[in-house]
């Protein structure tokens, strides 16, 4: 029997009105950074190149759909559950994330942060006394503090409008890592190096770019007494105030003063580390330069694929699986799983082909294929059949079956 509206009203569990304070108990030492790494800053990558490549990524991720379902004994996909948790991944995360830029939101932070945890917000029941409960809403959180058994991690409280640390059980929150954190997240990694370069180059080019002359004026006397250096600086400011009033930057010296000029470009190698750094970089993810300007082939694609998004919906789909799902309901097959559209990078000259050939061999109906064109299934019932369509349905039995002559032979015995 269903529950009332009432029972379920009176089961809601919200994670800041009656979750544990685990804030005022002993819950061990707490440390700013993962105790099972040495070392672990965040940095900022704001305002550099190197947002476009968490963009890029964030939004490759979430195009694959992670989905609760159910599979067989050997794992393979069954069906789709209709769980509040596979509606947050596909629908709605929570009141101001659909399921798809929820996944974005995650990719993005886990790029920037290293470690996330994934924060079901409304649930069910209370999960620090149940298992067996449904997920509502849930949050991207960044994790502020790594305890033994408990994180705290700066989640966004939906009904103060701000961001609220708590404390909460590793049970509890899905932690992630990024699976290229020594690539990405590392004090001296590539991207960390790459970073640093680029900031360097954002300075100098706004030192150039600060309408500074840097002029050296060589004045006709020697400057070692206080009343020849005075006399320095009232002509140094004379000049200033010369090329300040003057419309076009124009100013006149004397004919025994001499002016040099010190803002010339200065060679250096930045460029060329910063072009060494960015092209390891994208080696070392998995991303070449078609990849990201449309015109990557299906080489290039498939490699993207294996080398990045894969290992991001793994790292996910297995946190959450852990976490959000119990002994009991793996066993019976659930999981959180990424499934991904084989057809969404086919150009369309080669989709007649596999069209035929997926419906010759009896893979997929006719049917199932018109839904990877976006068109509406045919009426026809032959259209959900698996069958090659190439040859004539079998005869029936007494179609079949040979017809006696008026002499009470066969027609197929004559010789």
């Amino acid at each position: 029997m269903p529950d009332t509206i009432l029972t379920r009203i009176r089961r809601a569990w919200n994670i800041f009105r009656f979750g544990d304070n685990y804030d005022l108990q002993d819950i061990g030492s707490g440390y700013g950074y993962r105790q099972d790494r040495l070392l672990r800053m965040v940095y900022n990558s704001e305002g550099s190149m190197i947002t476009s490549i968490y963009n890029r990524i964030g939004i490759d991720v979430a195009a694959v759909g992670i989905q609760h379902v159910r599979t067989d004994e050997n794992g393979k996909y069954l069906d789709v559950i209709d769980s509040g948790l596979n509606n947050c991944l596909t629908t709605e995360a929570n009141i101001d994330q659909s399921g798809r830029a929820f996944i974005q939101d995650v990719v993005m932070s886990l790029c920037d942060e290293g470690s996330i945890a994934i924060v079901p917000v409304d649930t069910t029941l209370n999960p620090a006394v149940t298992g067996s409960y449904d997920i509502l809403t849930m949050r991207v959180a960044k994790i502020l503090q790594w305890y033994p058994e408990h994180v705290q991690v700066d989640l966004y409280n939906q009904a103060t409008g701000m961001y609220q640390p708590i404390t909460l059980p590793k049970t509890m929150v899905a932690i992630v890592e990024n699976p290229l954190y020594s690539v990405m997240n590392e004090p001296n990694s590539t991207l960390r190096r790459l970073i640093e370069k680029i900031n360097l180059l954002d300075v100098i080019d706004k030192q150039s770019g600060s309408g500074k002359l840097d002029l050296l004026i060589q004045l006709p006397y020697v400057l070692k007494t206080e009343k020849r250096i005075q006399q320095a600086e009232n002509r140094r400011e004379m000049i200033e105030e010369q090329l300040r009033g003057s419309q076009y930057g124009i100013a006149y010296v004397d004919a025994t003063e001499k002016i040099t000029q010190l803002n010339r470009p200065a060679e250096n190698n930045l460029m060329a580390q910063i072009e060494y750094l960015t092209s390891m970089l994208w080696s070392q993810l998995g991303l070449t330069k078609e990849v990201f300007d449309g015109t990557a082939d299906e080489t290039a694609m498939i490699n993207y694929w294996s080398r990045t998004i894969e290992p991001f919906l793994s790292a996910i789909t297995d946190a959450m699986s852990r976490v959000f799902l119990t002994k009991t309901g793996r066993t019976q097959g659930q999981k959180i799983m990424a499934v991904r559209d084989p057809f969404r990078l086919v150009p369309a000259s080669l989709l007649a082909e596999m069209a035929d050939k997926f419906t010759r061999n009896e893979i997929v109906s006719s049917n199932e294929f018109r839904q990877v064109l976006g068109m509406k299934p045919s009426k026809d019932p032959r259209a959900d059949e698996l069958r090659n369509k190439n040859l004539n349905e079998a005869a029936t039995e007494e179609e079949s079956k040979p017809k006696p002559n008026e002499e009470g032979s066969t027609d197929n015995a004559k010789s």
